[in-house]
Protein backbone atom coordinates (compact mmCIF):
# COMPACT_ATOMS: atom_id res chain seq x y z
CA UNK A 1 0.00 0.00 0.00
CA UNK A 2 1.18 3.61 0.06
CA UNK A 3 2.64 4.48 3.13
CA UNK A 4 -0.17 7.16 3.96
CA UNK A 5 -0.16 8.01 7.05
CA UNK A 6 3.32 7.01 8.57
CA UNK A 7 4.76 9.96 10.14
CA UNK A 8 1.29 10.96 11.34
CA UNK A 9 0.82 8.13 13.05
CA UNK A 10 3.98 7.80 14.76
CA UNK A 11 3.67 11.65 15.53
CA UNK A 12 0.36 10.94 17.78
CA UNK A 13 2.64 9.13 20.20
CA UNK A 14 5.06 12.18 20.13
CA UNK A 15 7.68 9.75 19.23
CA UNK A 16 7.51 9.43 15.54
CA UNK A 17 7.75 11.09 12.89
CA UNK A 18 6.53 14.74 12.46
CA UNK A 19 3.61 14.89 9.83
CA UNK A 20 1.16 13.52 8.09
CA UNK A 21 2.94 11.97 4.61
CA UNK A 22 -0.10 12.83 2.05
CA UNK A 23 -1.75 15.61 1.88
CA UNK A 24 -5.33 14.96 3.01
CA UNK A 25 -4.63 11.94 4.76
CA UNK A 26 -6.51 10.47 7.69
CA UNK A 27 -7.25 13.47 10.11
CA UNK A 28 -6.39 13.20 13.66
CA UNK A 29 -9.17 11.32 16.08
CA UNK A 30 -12.20 13.31 16.89
CA UNK A 31 -11.97 14.93 20.54
CA UNK A 32 -14.80 13.29 22.74
CA UNK A 33 -16.11 14.62 25.83
CA UNK A 34 -16.81 12.08 28.48
CA UNK A 35 -19.84 11.70 30.59
CA UNK A 36 -17.63 13.72 33.73
CA UNK A 37 -16.67 16.51 31.24
CA UNK A 38 -13.29 15.82 30.81
CA UNK A 39 -12.10 15.42 27.49
CA UNK A 40 -10.35 12.64 25.43
CA UNK A 41 -8.60 11.84 22.22
CA UNK A 42 -8.87 7.82 21.34
CA UNK A 43 -5.55 6.42 20.86
CA UNK A 44 -4.56 5.54 17.21
CA UNK A 45 -5.13 2.03 15.87
CA UNK A 46 -1.27 1.98 14.56
CA UNK A 47 -0.39 3.33 18.32
CA UNK A 48 -2.59 0.53 20.22
CA UNK A 49 -1.01 -1.97 17.39
CA UNK A 50 2.37 -1.10 18.26
CA UNK A 51 1.79 -0.93 22.22
CA UNK A 52 0.54 -4.24 22.44
CA UNK A 53 2.52 -6.03 20.47
CA UNK A 54 5.92 -4.28 22.17
CA UNK A 55 4.73 -5.44 25.50
CA UNK A 56 4.83 -8.36 24.57
CA UNK A 57 8.33 -9.21 22.48
CA UNK A 58 11.66 -10.44 23.96
CA UNK A 59 14.80 -8.04 24.34
CA UNK A 60 15.97 -10.23 22.03
CA UNK A 61 12.94 -9.79 19.11
CA UNK A 62 13.23 -6.45 19.70
CA UNK A 63 16.80 -5.94 18.82
CA UNK A 64 16.34 -8.79 15.72
CA UNK A 65 13.62 -5.76 14.37
CA UNK A 66 16.42 -3.10 14.79
CA UNK A 67 18.06 -5.21 11.54
CA UNK A 68 17.76 -5.03 7.93
CA UNK A 69 20.25 -6.88 5.74
CA UNK A 70 20.75 -8.58 2.73
CA UNK A 71 19.55 -12.31 1.87
CA UNK A 72 21.38 -12.83 -1.70
CA UNK A 73 19.27 -14.76 -4.47
CA UNK A 74 16.01 -14.38 -6.29
CA UNK A 75 14.69 -17.48 -4.05
CA UNK A 76 11.68 -15.96 -2.12
CA UNK A 77 11.06 -18.82 -0.04
CA UNK A 78 14.98 -18.68 1.31
CA UNK A 79 14.61 -14.75 1.34
CA UNK A 80 11.21 -14.99 3.84
CA UNK A 81 12.63 -18.08 5.94
CA UNK A 82 15.79 -15.76 6.90
CA UNK A 83 13.79 -13.20 7.69
CA UNK A 84 11.34 -15.30 9.63
CA UNK A 85 13.85 -17.05 11.41
CA UNK A 86 15.79 -14.45 12.54
CA UNK A 87 13.11 -11.91 13.33
CA UNK A 88 14.86 -8.91 11.26
CA UNK A 89 12.00 -6.01 10.51
CA UNK A 90 13.71 -5.58 7.15
CA UNK A 91 15.35 -6.92 3.65
CA UNK A 92 17.54 -4.49 1.68
CA UNK A 93 17.24 -5.70 -1.76
CA UNK A 94 20.64 -5.52 -4.10
CA UNK A 95 20.79 -6.01 -8.03
CA UNK A 96 21.02 -9.79 -7.42
CA UNK A 97 17.44 -9.75 -5.60
CA UNK A 98 16.43 -8.66 -8.42
CA UNK A 99 14.84 -10.26 -11.65
CA UNK A 100 14.68 -9.78 -15.26
CA UNK A 101 12.21 -8.65 -16.21
CA UNK A 102 12.36 -6.24 -12.79
CA UNK A 103 8.36 -5.96 -12.73
CA UNK A 104 8.88 -10.10 -11.93
CA UNK A 105 10.11 -8.05 -8.55
CA UNK A 106 6.30 -7.57 -7.44
CA UNK A 107 5.36 -11.16 -7.25
CA UNK A 108 8.66 -11.51 -5.13
CA UNK A 109 8.32 -8.72 -3.07
CA UNK A 110 4.43 -10.34 -1.96
CA UNK A 111 5.84 -13.23 -0.71
CA UNK A 112 9.04 -12.48 1.26
CA UNK A 113 6.69 -11.38 4.39
CA UNK A 114 5.75 -13.91 6.66
CA UNK A 115 3.12 -11.48 8.69
CA UNK A 116 0.59 -9.67 6.13
CA UNK A 117 -0.13 -7.74 9.35
CA UNK A 118 3.50 -6.36 9.39
CA UNK A 119 5.34 -7.06 6.47
CA UNK A 120 8.70 -6.46 6.26
CA UNK A 121 10.66 -3.19 5.59
CA UNK A 122 12.10 -3.67 2.28
CA UNK A 123 14.97 -1.14 1.10
CA UNK A 124 16.60 -0.76 -2.28
CA UNK A 125 18.95 2.22 -3.41
CA UNK A 126 17.49 3.45 -5.85
CA UNK A 127 18.92 6.92 -6.49
CA UNK A 128 19.12 6.33 -10.57
CA UNK A 129 22.12 7.24 -12.59
CA UNK A 130 25.10 5.07 -11.34
CA UNK A 131 23.47 3.90 -8.05
CA UNK A 132 20.18 1.98 -9.13
CA UNK A 133 19.36 -1.94 -8.68
CA UNK A 134 16.12 -1.09 -11.17
CA UNK A 135 17.89 -0.65 -14.34
CA UNK A 136 14.37 0.14 -15.85
CA UNK A 137 14.56 3.60 -14.15
CA UNK A 138 15.27 6.05 -16.70
CA UNK A 139 14.23 9.31 -14.48
CA UNK A 140 16.88 11.67 -14.38
CA UNK A 141 19.72 11.03 -11.80
CA UNK A 142 21.49 13.60 -9.47
CA UNK A 143 24.53 13.86 -12.18
CA UNK A 144 21.78 15.80 -14.53
CA UNK A 145 19.41 17.06 -11.86
CA UNK A 146 22.24 19.24 -10.31
CA UNK A 147 22.00 21.37 -12.99
CA UNK A 148 18.67 21.56 -13.29
CA UNK A 149 15.46 23.71 -11.70
CA UNK A 150 14.22 21.61 -8.18
CA UNK A 151 11.11 21.06 -10.32
CA UNK A 152 12.90 18.19 -12.37
CA UNK A 153 14.11 16.93 -8.84
CA UNK A 154 10.61 16.44 -7.97
CA UNK A 155 9.02 14.90 -10.98
CA UNK A 156 12.21 12.53 -11.18
CA UNK A 157 11.55 10.90 -7.92
CA UNK A 158 8.19 11.52 -8.21
CA UNK A 159 8.41 8.99 -11.13
CA UNK A 160 11.10 7.17 -9.16
CA UNK A 161 8.95 6.55 -6.07
CA UNK A 162 5.51 5.12 -8.01
CA UNK A 163 7.73 2.74 -9.81
CA UNK A 164 9.68 0.97 -6.09
CA UNK A 165 5.61 1.24 -5.21
CA UNK A 166 4.90 -0.93 -7.92
CA UNK A 167 7.45 -3.34 -7.52
CA UNK A 168 6.26 -3.59 -3.90
CA UNK A 169 9.13 -1.60 -1.99
CA UNK A 170 8.76 0.26 0.84
CA UNK A 171 12.04 2.30 1.30
CA UNK A 172 14.38 4.29 -1.16
CA UNK A 173 17.69 5.06 0.18
CA UNK A 174 17.91 7.33 -2.87
CA UNK A 175 18.18 11.09 -2.08
CA UNK A 176 21.56 12.01 -1.69
CA UNK A 177 21.60 15.20 0.98
CA UNK A 178 25.74 15.64 0.36
CA UNK A 179 27.14 18.94 -0.81
CA UNK A 180 30.56 18.85 -3.02
CA UNK A 181 30.92 21.09 -5.65
CA UNK A 182 34.13 19.28 -6.15
CA UNK A 183 34.22 16.86 -10.01
CA UNK A 184 37.14 14.81 -7.88
CA UNK A 185 34.69 13.91 -5.14
CA UNK A 186 33.88 10.57 -4.65
CA UNK A 187 29.93 11.81 -4.24
CA UNK A 188 29.67 14.34 -6.67
CA UNK A 189 27.95 12.64 -9.44
CA UNK A 190 25.41 11.42 -6.98
CA UNK A 191 25.19 14.95 -4.73
CA UNK A 192 22.30 17.33 -6.00
CA UNK A 193 23.96 20.79 -5.52
CA UNK A 194 27.20 22.58 -5.50
CA UNK A 195 26.56 24.53 -2.70
CA UNK A 196 24.24 23.98 0.33
CA UNK A 197 21.10 26.72 -0.85
CA UNK A 198 21.15 24.32 -4.05
CA UNK A 199 21.48 20.99 -2.90
CA UNK A 200 18.93 21.85 -0.22
CA UNK A 201 15.94 23.07 -2.99
CA UNK A 202 16.45 19.63 -4.83
CA UNK A 203 16.86 17.57 -1.82
CA UNK A 204 13.09 18.76 -0.32
CA UNK A 205 12.02 18.67 -4.07
CA UNK A 206 12.96 15.01 -3.98
CA UNK A 207 11.02 13.85 -0.86
CA UNK A 208 8.37 15.99 -2.05
CA UNK A 209 8.05 13.74 -5.23
CA UNK A 210 8.34 10.66 -3.63
CA UNK A 211 5.33 11.48 -1.24
CA UNK A 212 2.54 8.55 -0.92
CA UNK A 213 4.66 6.22 -2.70
CA UNK A 214 7.90 4.94 -0.65
CA UNK A 215 9.46 6.32 2.50
CA UNK A 216 12.66 8.58 1.83
CA UNK A 217 15.62 8.29 3.04
CA UNK A 218 18.30 11.42 3.24
CA UNK A 219 21.74 9.87 3.25
CA UNK A 220 24.55 10.31 4.10
CA UNK A 221 24.07 12.03 7.43
CA UNK A 222 26.37 14.43 8.55
CA UNK A 223 27.55 14.65 5.19
CA UNK A 224 30.09 12.88 2.67
CA UNK A 225 30.62 16.06 0.44
CA UNK A 226 33.34 17.90 2.83
CA UNK A 227 35.38 14.48 3.51
CA UNK A 228 37.77 13.29 0.57
CA UNK A 229 37.56 9.64 0.10
CA UNK A 230 35.21 6.71 -0.06
CA UNK A 231 33.79 5.34 3.43
CA UNK A 232 33.14 1.99 1.62
CA UNK A 233 36.72 1.29 2.04
CA UNK A 234 37.67 4.17 4.60
CA UNK A 235 36.67 5.86 7.34
CA UNK A 236 36.68 9.83 5.45
CA UNK A 237 37.77 12.52 8.32
CA UNK A 238 37.34 15.96 8.17
CA UNK A 239 38.24 19.13 10.80
CA UNK A 240 35.45 21.74 9.75
CA UNK A 241 33.81 23.00 12.95
CA UNK A 242 30.66 22.18 13.83
CA UNK A 243 29.91 26.01 13.08
CA UNK A 244 31.13 25.37 9.23
CA UNK A 245 28.87 22.57 8.94
CA UNK A 246 25.47 24.34 10.08
CA UNK A 247 26.37 26.96 7.49
CA UNK A 248 27.79 24.57 4.64
CA UNK A 249 26.24 21.09 5.08
CA UNK A 250 23.39 21.30 7.13
CA UNK A 251 20.73 22.91 4.65
CA UNK A 252 19.72 20.02 3.17
CA UNK A 253 19.28 17.64 5.51
CA UNK A 254 17.20 19.99 7.53
CA UNK A 255 15.43 21.25 4.13
CA UNK A 256 14.66 17.35 3.60
CA UNK A 257 13.62 16.60 7.61
CA UNK A 258 11.11 19.87 6.87
CA UNK A 259 9.98 18.30 3.66
CA UNK A 260 8.78 14.95 5.09
CA UNK A 261 11.53 12.64 4.95
CA UNK A 262 10.77 9.31 7.23
CA UNK A 263 14.05 7.95 7.23
CA UNK A 264 17.84 8.95 8.03
CA UNK A 265 20.89 7.26 6.75
CA UNK A 266 24.03 7.87 9.12
CA UNK A 267 27.11 7.68 7.14
CA UNK A 268 30.62 6.37 8.68
CA UNK A 269 32.45 10.14 8.39
CA UNK A 270 34.24 11.36 11.16
CA UNK A 271 34.26 15.02 12.14
CA UNK A 272 36.94 15.59 14.30
CA UNK A 273 36.40 18.88 15.72
CA UNK A 274 32.92 17.71 16.57
CA UNK A 275 33.31 14.37 17.78
CA UNK A 276 36.43 12.16 16.56
CA UNK A 277 35.00 8.99 16.30
CA UNK A 278 32.40 7.76 13.19
CA UNK A 279 29.26 9.64 13.24
CA UNK A 280 27.42 6.87 12.63
CA UNK A 281 28.75 5.74 16.31
CA UNK A 282 28.34 8.99 17.74
CA UNK A 283 25.54 9.95 20.43
CA UNK A 284 26.95 13.36 19.63
CA UNK A 285 25.56 13.30 15.63
CA UNK A 286 22.13 11.40 16.89
CA UNK A 287 21.51 13.84 19.41
CA UNK A 288 22.03 16.69 17.10
CA UNK A 289 20.12 14.89 14.24
CA UNK A 290 16.93 14.45 16.80
CA UNK A 291 17.08 17.86 18.73
CA UNK A 292 18.75 20.52 16.36
CA UNK A 293 17.06 19.30 13.27
CA UNK A 294 13.75 18.33 15.01
CA UNK A 295 13.93 14.33 13.31
CA UNK A 296 11.83 12.17 14.91
CA UNK A 297 11.51 9.26 12.10
CA UNK A 298 13.87 6.46 11.37
CA UNK A 299 17.44 6.38 11.92
CA UNK A 300 19.40 3.73 9.62
CA UNK A 301 23.13 3.23 9.70
CA UNK A 302 25.23 2.52 6.39
CA UNK A 303 25.81 -0.73 5.71
CA UNK A 304 27.70 -1.98 9.10
CA UNK A 305 30.27 -3.85 7.15
CA UNK A 306 31.90 -0.85 6.18
CA UNK A 307 33.03 -0.08 9.72
CA UNK A 308 35.31 -3.15 9.38
CA UNK A 309 36.24 -2.83 5.54
CA UNK A 310 37.91 0.54 6.76
CA UNK A 311 41.14 -1.33 8.27
CA UNK A 312 40.72 0.29 11.72
CA UNK A 313 41.79 -1.62 14.64
CA UNK A 314 39.19 0.19 16.37
CA UNK A 315 36.30 -0.95 14.09
CA UNK A 316 37.68 -4.91 13.54
CA UNK A 317 34.96 -5.92 15.94
CA UNK A 318 31.38 -6.40 14.43
CA UNK A 319 29.88 -7.13 17.34
CA UNK A 320 31.12 -4.41 19.39
CA UNK A 321 30.28 -1.69 16.48
CA UNK A 322 27.00 -2.98 16.66
CA UNK A 323 27.04 -2.29 19.99
CA UNK A 324 28.13 1.66 19.34
CA UNK A 325 25.74 2.13 16.82
CA UNK A 326 22.37 0.96 18.88
CA UNK A 327 24.25 3.06 22.10
CA UNK A 328 24.61 6.22 19.23
CA UNK A 329 20.33 6.05 19.02
CA UNK A 330 20.49 4.27 15.36
CA UNK A 331 16.73 3.14 15.18
CA UNK A 332 17.80 0.30 12.29
CA UNK A 333 21.55 -1.64 12.00
CA UNK A 334 22.01 -2.15 8.06
CA UNK A 335 24.02 -5.11 6.92
CA UNK A 336 24.92 -5.71 2.98
CA UNK A 337 27.75 -7.71 3.78
CA UNK A 338 27.25 -10.98 5.51
CA UNK A 339 26.26 -10.95 9.60
CA UNK A 340 26.00 -13.49 12.77
CA UNK A 341 22.36 -12.26 13.55
CA UNK A 342 22.49 -14.36 16.56
CA UNK A 343 25.89 -12.85 17.51
CA UNK A 344 25.39 -9.60 17.28
CA UNK A 345 21.67 -9.70 18.79
CA UNK A 346 23.80 -11.53 21.71
CA UNK A 347 26.02 -8.74 21.71
CA UNK A 348 23.65 -5.69 22.16
CA UNK A 349 21.53 -8.04 24.78
CA UNK A 350 24.41 -8.29 26.19
CA UNK A 351 25.01 -4.73 26.57
CA UNK A 352 21.67 -4.08 27.59
CA UNK A 353 22.48 -6.50 30.64
CA UNK A 354 25.45 -4.98 31.75
CA UNK A 355 23.79 -1.15 31.56
CA UNK A 356 26.01 -0.02 28.59
CA UNK A 357 22.94 0.48 26.84
CA UNK A 358 19.59 1.66 27.99
CA UNK A 359 16.65 -0.92 27.38
CA UNK A 360 14.47 2.45 26.69
CA UNK A 361 16.73 3.04 23.36
CA UNK A 362 15.78 -0.53 22.39
CA UNK A 363 12.04 0.14 23.23
CA UNK A 364 12.18 3.19 21.33
CA UNK A 365 13.79 1.70 18.44
CA UNK A 366 11.60 -1.49 18.51
CA UNK A 367 8.26 0.57 19.01
CA UNK A 368 9.02 2.95 15.82
CA UNK A 369 9.59 0.14 13.39
CA UNK A 370 6.70 -1.41 14.87
CA UNK A 371 4.06 1.32 14.16
CA UNK A 372 5.92 1.83 10.25
CA UNK A 373 5.55 -1.52 9.28
CA UNK A 374 1.75 -1.76 10.40
CA UNK A 375 1.27 1.10 8.31
CA UNK A 376 2.86 -0.41 5.67
CA UNK A 377 0.36 -3.30 6.21
CA UNK A 378 -2.69 -0.86 5.32
CA UNK A 379 -4.39 -2.87 8.53
CA UNK A 380 -6.05 -1.09 11.80
CA UNK A 381 -7.22 -4.07 13.41
CA UNK A 382 -5.56 -4.70 17.22
CA UNK A 383 -3.11 -6.57 18.11
CA UNK A 384 -4.27 -10.31 19.50
CA UNK A 385 -1.44 -12.28 21.05
CA UNK A 386 -1.62 -16.25 20.80
CA UNK A 387 -0.10 -17.16 23.73
CA UNK A 388 0.81 -20.74 25.05
CA UNK A 389 -2.59 -21.58 26.11
CA UNK A 390 -4.02 -21.12 22.36
CA UNK A 391 -0.88 -22.72 20.75
CA UNK A 392 -1.49 -25.67 22.24
CA UNK A 393 -4.66 -25.88 20.97
CA UNK A 394 -3.95 -25.21 17.48
CA UNK A 395 -1.06 -28.00 17.77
Amino acid sequence: MANAGVRGILGVAAIGLAVALMAGCTAPPPVLRLASGAIARPVDPIVQYADARLSVMTLDEKIESMLMVHVPGLDVSALAAFASENHVGGLILMGDNVPDPAADLASMTSGMSADPGLPLLLGIDQEGGIVRRIDTDTAASAEELRFLDPDASRDAFATRGALLQSLGVSINFGIVADVTGDPDSFIYERSLGSTAADAAARVAAAVEGERGTVLSTLKHFPGHGVSPGDSHSSIPTTEISLDEWRVDHEPPFAAGIDAGAELVMFGHLQFDAVDPQPASLSPMWHELLRTELGFEGLIITDDMSMLQNSGRDDLADPYQNAVRAVAAGNTMLLYVGAVDVPGVVAAVRDAVQAGTIDEALIDDAAWRILAARRVESGQTGPFVHCFEQCQSIIE
